[in-house]
Parts: C-alpha cells; sequence; structure tokens
C-alpha cells in the first residue's frame, strides 16, 4: 500500500452472500445461453453430446471456481485478479491485466451487450434502431453517424452507471432484482416446455456416428471453446471483495454457489432446447432460445423469450457496472493509474470516478463500433490471465506459506491442475485457429509494458 498521497476515502462492506452470488450469477448469464448451443450442435451434432459438454464445461469452471476461491478469501481486496497477479507475479503483471480489462474487455463488453439489447428492444420500441440515423457526418472521407439504437445503447450504460455511481447498496439490489428475474424467466420456459410444450423426448435418441478420435477431439475443442465463455464472469465477486461482509467466509462461497447455480441453469436449458428441437433443427441457430420457444409454445412465445433476453443482457451490463471499476480503484490506490480514480465518494462510498470514466470510454466505443473487433483480439489475453491466476494458487502456496487462507481448494493441487490445463488446451486451439487476432491482442497487452513504466515514473516522482 502506497503512502495518503493515494489513499482517498475507504469503501465499505455493505454486500452479504446472496449480494455477492448474484453479481456471478448475473454476470455469467447474458445473451450466451440464448444463442450458444446452435453452434455448439454445429461443431458437435449429438444430443448426449451436447449435454455432456455443458456439464463438462461447467465442471471445469468449478475447478476454476475452486482455485479463485482460496486466492479471494486469502486477499480479499477489491480488484480480484490484478491483485493476485501482482501478487504473485509482481505489479507489472497485475497492471496488464487492469490495462487490458479497463482499455478493451470491461468497456468492450459493457459497449458490445448495450448494442445487442437493442436488436431486441427494437421489436418492442421500433423507433429505436442502430438502422434509424439521427446524426451522419462526412468528413475526411469519413461517415461517421449516430443512430437511435446507439443513443439508447448510450442511454442504456449511463443509466446503469448512475445507479451504481449511488452506492454498491444501490447497484447490488438492481443486480438482485435482475438475476431472480431471468432466473425466473429461464426456469419458466424450461419448466414449462417440459410440462405444456409441443416437444419430444425422442430428440435425446442419438442417431450421429461420432468421428474417429483425432475428428472428434477437434470437434469437441470447438465446442467446449464455446461453453467454456458462456461460463465468463464466474469469478466477478472477487472485484468487489472490499465491500462483502464476512470475505474470507463470503467471497469464496459466492463463487462456488454461483458456478453451481449457472451449471444448473444451463443443463435445464439445454435440456428443453433438445426436447423442443432434434440436433439437425438446431445445427448452426444463432436466436436458439427463441427457435425453441416457437416449437414448444407456438409463434407469439418468441415475444416472451426476446424480454427475457432483454433482461439477461441487462443484468449482465449492470454487474460488469457494478464489478469492474473496482480493478481501476485498485490500480489508482497503488499509483498506477489516475490518482483521480483512487478516489470514494464521500456519500455514496463508491469508487465514483472509476465508474464514471469507465462510462465515458464504454460510450466511446459504443459510437465507434470498434468493440467488436477489440473483444474478438483479447480472447487470447483472457485466457492467458486466467491460466496465470491459476497458477497463483501454486506460486502462492510456495512463496507465502503463512499467508492466512480461511479457505484452501478442496482437491488440491489437482483441481487447479486440471482447471490450468483445460484452458492451456483451448488457448492453444485459440491460437491455432485464430492467430492473427491472438497476436493482436498480445499486442494490446503488451502496449501496457511503457504505460507502467510510465506511471511508475510518476509515483517516484511524486514521493520523491
Amino acid at each position: 500500500m502506497l503512502p495518503a498521497l493515494f489513499q482517498c476515502g475507504e469503501l465499505e462492506r455493505r454486500l452479504n452472500l446472496f449480494d455477492a452470488t448474484m453479481i456471478i450469477v448475473g454476470n455469467i448469464i447474458g445473451i450466451g445461453i440464448f444463442t450458444t448451443t446452435g453452434l455448439i450442435a454445429e461443431a458437435l451434432p449429438d444430443a448426449v453430446m451436447i449435454i455432456a459438454v455443458w456439464i463438462i464445461g461447467g465442471l471445469l469452471t468449478l475447478c476454476g471456481a475452486l482455485t479463485y476461491a482460496e486466492l479471494g478469501a486469502a486477499m480479499p481486496r477489491a480488484g480480484g485478479e490484478y491483485v493476485y497477479l501482482k501478487e504473485a507475479y509482481g505489479p507489472l503483471y497485475g497492471f496488464l491485466n487492469g490495462w487490458t480489462y479497463f482499455f478493451v474487455i470491461n468497456p468492450g463488453s459493457i459497449a458490445a451487450m448495450a448494442i445487442g439489447s437493442i436488436f431486441y428492444l427494437e421489436r418492442f420500441w421500433p423507433g429505436v434502431s442502430l438502422e434509424r440515423n439521427l446524426v451522419r457526418i462526412s468528413f475526411l472521407g469519413q461517415s461517421p453517424k449516430l443512430s437511435t439504437g446507439q443513443v439508447m445503447a448510450i442511454a442504456i450504460v449511463f443509466f446503469f452507471s448512475a445507479i451504481n455511481y449511488c452506492g454498491v447498496r444501490a447497484g447490488s439490489l438492481v443486480q438482485n432484482v435482475l438475476t431472480v428475474a431471468k432466473l425466473g424467466s429461464i426456469l419458466a420456459i424450461s419448466v414449462l416446455g417440459f410440462m405444456i410444450g409441443s416437444g419430444s423426448w425422442n430428440h435425446f435418441s442419438s442417431t450421429h456416428t461420432l468421428a474417429g478420435p483425432a475428428d472428434f477431439l477437434g470437434q469437441l475443442s470447438l465446442a467446449m471453446i464455446a461453453v467454456i465463455f458462456a461460463f465468463t464472469g464466474w469469478f466477478t465477486s472477487t472485484y468487489v471483495a472490499s465491500e462483502i461482509k464476512e470475505p474470507q467466509r463470503n467471497v469464496p462461497y459466492s463463487i462456488i454457489y454461483g458456478t453451481l447455480i449457472v451449471m444448473g441453469v444451463y443443463a435445464l436449458i439445454n435440456m428443453a432446447y433438445l426436447y423442443a428441437l432434434p440436433v439437425e433443427q438446431m445445427k448452426g441457430v444463432i436466436n436458439v432460445g427463441e427457435t425453441a420457444a416457437r416449437a414448444l409454445f407456438g409463434s407469439s412465445a418468441s415475444v416472451y423469450v426476446s424480454l427475457a433476453i432483454i433482461i439477461s443482457i441487462l443484468g449482465a451490463i449492470n454487474s460488469v457496472i457494478l464489478t469492474a471499476p473496482r480493478i481501476y480503484f485498485a490500480m489508482a490506490r497503488d499509483g498506477l493509474f489516475f490518482q483521480g480514480v483512487a478516489k470514494v465518494h464521500p456519500r455514496f462510498k463508491s469508487p465514483a470516478n472509476s465508474i464514471v470514466i469507465q462510462a465515458i470510454w464504454s460510450c466511446i466505443l459504443v459510437f465507434s463500433g470498434t468493440f467488436g473487433q477489440l473483444l474478438t483480439c483479447t480472447v487470447v489475453a483472457m485466457l492467458t490471465f486466467s491460466i496465470m491466476t491459476g497458477m497463483a494458487n501454486f506460486i502462492l502456496r510456495k512463496r507465502k506459506p503463512d499467508l492466512p487462507r480461511p479457505y484452501k481448494t478442496h482437491g488440491y493441487p489437482w483441481i487447479p491442475a486440471a482447471f490450468v490445463a483445460s484452458y492451456l488446451l483451448i488457448l492453444a486451439n485459440a491460437m491455432v485457429s485464430r492467430p492473427k487476432e491472438g497476436l493482436l491482442g498480445l499486442a494490446i497487452v503488451g502496449l501496457g509494458v511503457p504505460i507502467y513504466f510510465f506511471w511508475k515514473r510518476k509515483i517516484t516522482a511524486r514521493l520523491a
């Protein structure tokens, strides 16, 4: 911790175990569960294997959850991965994590989800569209435009940012409502589908001949990439660890409980999809959630699925806006980001400036439309940071054996090893299948190196 020069108020512990768990569930469950299964069916066209790959993905995620749970209980501070990488490898690696998440991953995700929600809001509000332009300017051969859909996306970003600006309790209450609503809608689609839907259990019978071992492993790897990213966000309660009551207990339990809840929900909704549709009709279908709902309940049901998707996206947006600013706040506290970002709002006890700067950058990405390309390039970086964090468990056990560990990873060292090994395989596949994007992603991370040394020199100058 740096001297008082960088200390500007403290965050307060206002979240309980339920709040922390809902943050994780709300962050994981977004639009992916309504779209991913069709892509998995194309890679692995077998009903039993589709369910199996979701369960395997959930178990691997649970291995990661158990691994991160130990780190979160031992170091219950704002910042999550930033803190663990800094402690295990040094401040440069923590900074590179925080830099990448600020510059691309979190604002890019917020922008992508805000724009994604417009496609579904347009169904209820035709005037809001990405095709309806309010402003179009020709300048230096470029024609930037601002559509009604972009204005709405920006409004969504600022709306949830304003709620979270008013304190972690306000953001958490909104998160709880949205997460319970999305869980309720998914459970309703699934349970009612089995009870009154026009489906068939015959769709689960296997008619597909599996390929040889080499081809099968390739198909399984492609399917696993999609599943793993549908589980992304299972460690987000660690970002707000400094605001969780009894963090040594509630941080690890929130990660584990949140992951288990999502595993159950994902398995159930995918069984409902397969009950509704044979695998052949599911292959390559992007809007598989709506297609399955129409098969179960008729054409009018797709409206309710669209509403469920909107709730899911909004919940995921709020979760990122709630948690991610704590990373930049922690960086600023260490003198590695703008000093103003280290300030805590005197009334709301939120990292207010951190929330504002994230909102502004997210809206710039919405306007520019570059978030899709940026996010594609950071897949490799995200995987790399997860692998390094998994390895941090081993490193800190050896380097800091006396570090208080209220929770220790069950099944150590096999559980962390399984998590790291599986992510290494997925990383290798990602680099082979998308080498250009992977290298660009690593270049984005590398841009943070000179910026780190710039901030480090600023610290030295201020403390001199």
